[in-house]
């Protein structure tokens, strides 16, 4: 089931999923790095800047999420042990039809998710060679092909 989570009480369970999450798919990220991540996610309040949906499990687990705004995926992140079993394009085909999401930004250096965007029918139309905060984790730019 898919659900909107803006709940401040969710967000130290979509922190540790999106830790997990991190560490299970960017391995050109440092221990040091995704820490370091992980404090501004928390100092600037990250999860409170976009419209978070979730997807439960029977049970009501949040087993991935998927974070936007103003059209955009700001983040998808799904527990290790779940991925490759379509809750990330379940994630992804919701908000494109019901929030008419048409661009995402992916690093380059996780062909993983670059890769699911493309079968998402996403192009890439950008590379920065930095990312938002500077570092040198070139990120791509990518629009819905219509």
């Amino acid at each position: 089931m898919i659900a909107l989570s803006n709940n401040p009480e969710d967000f130290p369970q979509l922190l540790d999923l999106w830790e997990a999450s991190v560490i299970a798919t960017h391995d050109f990220l440092t221990a040091k790095k995704i820490e370091e991540i992980k404090q501004l996610i928390v100092e600037e309040n990250i999860f409170s800047h976009v419209d978070i949906y979730v997807f439960l499990d029977l049970n009501g687990l949040i087993i991935g999420f998927v974070g936007i705004a103003n059209n955009k995926i700001e983040m998808l992140f799904i527990l290790p042990e779940y991925r490759g079993r379509g809750i990330g394009k379940a994630l992804t085909e919701y908000v494109i039809s019901a929030h008419h999401v048409t661009k995402v930004d992916v690093n380059e250096q996780n062909p993983q998710a670059v890769g699911f965007y493309k079968k998402m029918g996403f192009k890439v139309i950008n590379r920065n060679p930095l990312d938002s905060q500077g570092n040198p984790f070139p990120i791509l730019e990518m629009d819905l092909e219509m």
